[in-house]
Parts: C-alpha cells; structure tokens; sequence
C-alpha cells in the first residue's frame, strides 16, 4: 500500500510518538509510507533516519490552498491508497483536498483523545461524507464520537502501542547517577507525574496528605506551566518536595522511570497514554483517572489503580495503598509489564491497521 499520513502537530507529546510508531511499523512491513508534518517538528527528526520517506507542510490553517494542493500532488506523483489525517487542520485539509481535485484515495481519520469540536452539523457532515474510516484509539472514544454525530459503522478502534526497540538502550547505570542528581534518599518515595499540563494540581493536593518521606517529579512542565502551580505548592508548603525536570529528550525521560516509586496521570481528557503505558512496560505501578483511553488500559486492582477526578484524597489514599501493600505493588509490576508488552504491542497496532486499511481499499 502507499499510505501518507498527514499532522500539523508533532511536538513532544505522546501523540507524536504514536504517528512515529505506526510510520516504520507500516514503512517496515514494506509499505510505502509518507509523512507530512512541520519540518521544525521533533515527528520529523523522530524519523529522518528510517524507511518512511518525509514530506515537508506547513499546516496554516484548516483551509490551507497551498496543502491541499500539494496533497494533491503527492496522490497523483505516489499513487497513494489511503491518506491517514491525524489531527484537526489535515482532516479539513484532506477533505478540501478530495473535493478540490476528486482523486480516489481513501480518506482515514485517527482520533487520539476524546473530541472536543464533534457535534457540529457542518462539521460531522463533512467527516461522515468525505471520510471514509474512523479510527478512535480506545472504546471511549469510539463512543464520543457516536455521541457528537460520527457514523457508527465508519468507526474502527485501534490501541495505541508500544515498541520493544523504544526501550533497549535504556542505561541501568542511571538509577543511581540520577537519584543522587536529585537527592533522593533510600527512604524516600518518588511520585512521577510524565506528561504536558494535565491537572497536575491534583498531584499536588495529594502530596499535601502524605508523609514527609513521599516526592513528586514532573516531567513534560514547561517553565510557564510550573510557574502556574506555584501558589498550590507554596500554599502547602511543598517547595522542597517538588522538582520540575522540563521537557526532555525520550531516552532521557525512559531513564528517569527508574527512579519513580508509582507514575500518576491526572488527566481528566485523554486518548490512551504514552506516559501509561511506558510506566508499565518498564514496571512502575501506575494510578490515573478514569478519563476516556484509561479505561481501555487499566483494569482497577489488576494492573493498575483508578481514582476519581477533583477527589486528591482518593489519589493519596492509592498512593499509599502502594506504599503499604508490597503484594499489591507486586501484582501491579506484573501485571502491568504484560499489558504493555502483550497486549499492547506495536505488532498489533500495526496489524491492525494494515488489515483495516486492506479492507477499506477493497471497496
């Protein structure tokens, strides 16, 4: 198949990882893969040197001549099968572009969290005309998608997933090197948080509820986005307790799991975390909220813990059932290393599209 996949975003997020996932898994199985995207982005640099074969855009807008007429270009100069839009201005864009210029490659839109703009007449009338296949990464948001209007029988779901190679450069030696960087003392329980600003607040307010010896880290906080928890931390007095690393490189940030004691996504919107997923595969306990993708991921007791969104005493009150209880922890570690290696495999994201997209090309 020739597949271009198409995004305007491709910054560090989980995301962005996931497009780059599905690009060489496809680009491997020996498709002919294209990827449209910013050329400042980091899905850009993520794949200069793989098989998957990058094309400079800009993304201006949802109505950007100047892409739909490249787009164009590329159906007709790589025969492409399937356009796969992955976010907001290359779906318009895509749809523009078919209308624009006729050509016959199917149309695939991938959703990766739950909608915020479904529901619109116009909109979903657009989508449900000129798309030809829904994919939504975890039942969730299959169904928002049927609740703002989007045809049932175009929806396919799809998992994010994981790749094995992600994590064979991992350097053991860090543990060490980085909890004596931070301080971090033998009795001390470190609480990760890796994620962009996502309710972290909540993370916060627990922290307050538990002992002295507990920390957070958080790890994807821009400088502006720290800064505007500042108040909450003061207000508690947690100044001491609490590092912001920034934004960091991914096989920084794969290190940095080996110093967290329990991850945590406060997250009250989201497709099927990255950040989740990584923490089980490299055996941290994870607790979240039930937000959309989660509920796909975990199963509470099982592999993980829930607690409820606004409640900081329910996500204390995990934290230290984890803390507490070392055959809980135990079943979480392990349970949680087969979800991510198993179930969510990149082996079977890949799968699955190459099947959804055969399908598709059959009509």
């Amino acid at each position: 198949m020739n597949i271009l996949i198409l995004t305007y975003q491709g910054d560090i997020a989980g995301s962005t990882n996931s497009i780059s996932y599905l690009a060489r898994g496809l680009s491997e199985k020996g498709h002919n893969v294209y990827v449209g995207c910013r050329r400042e982005s980091l899905l850009y640099s993520l794949l200069e040197d793989t098989k998957v074969n990058l094309i400079e855009m800009t993304f201006k807008s949802k109505l950007d001549y100047k892409n739909m007429k490249r787009i164009n270009e590329f159906v007709k100069k790589y025969n492409i099968d399937i356009i796969n839009a992955q976010s907001s201005k290359d779906r318009y864009t895509s749809i523009f572009s078919k209308i624009l210029y006729r050509f016959d490659s199917k149309i695939v839109h991938t959703r990766r969290q739950t909608p915020k703009s479904s529901g619109f007449f116009l909109q979903n009338w657009l989508y449900n005309k000129f798309t030809d296949m829904f994919v939504a990464v975890s039942d969730e948001v299959k169904e928002e998608l049927i609740k703002g209007g989007i045809a049932k029988d175009k929806i396919r779901v799809i998992y994010n997933g994981t790749p094995n190679y992600k994590y064979e450069n991992i350097d053991t030696s860090q543990k060490e090197v980085l909890k004596k960087k931070y301080d971090i003392k033998e009795n001390e329980f470190v609480i990760g948080s890796i994620s962009r600003k996502k309710e972290q607040d909540q993370i916060i307010e627990a922290l307050a509820l538990l002992p002295s010896n507990c920390r957070v880290i958080f790890i994807g906080l821009n400088n502006d986005q720290f800064e505007s928890y500042k108040p909450i931390i003061e207000q508690n007095n947690l100044q001491d307790r609490i590092i912001s690393l920034g934004m960091i490189e991914g096989k920084d940030t794969l290190n940095h799991y080996q110093i967290l004691d329990v991850d945590v996504l406060a997250s009250t919107m989201e497709g099927l975390s990255q950040s989740l997923l990584e923490a089980m595969y490299l055996g941290v306990p994870v607790i979240a909220t039930r937000a959309a993708g989660n509920i796909s991921l975990i199963k509470d007791r099982e592999n993980g813990l829930f607690f409820e969104n606004k409640d900081p005493k329910g996500l204390a009150k995990a934290i230290m059932e984890i803390m507490g209880n070392n055959d809980l922890r135990r079943k979480l570690i392990l349970e949680g290393e087969k979800t991510a290696k198993l179930d969510f495999s990149i082996e079977k994201v890949i799968e699955n599209y190459e099947k959804q997209f055969s399908e598709l090309l059959k009509y």
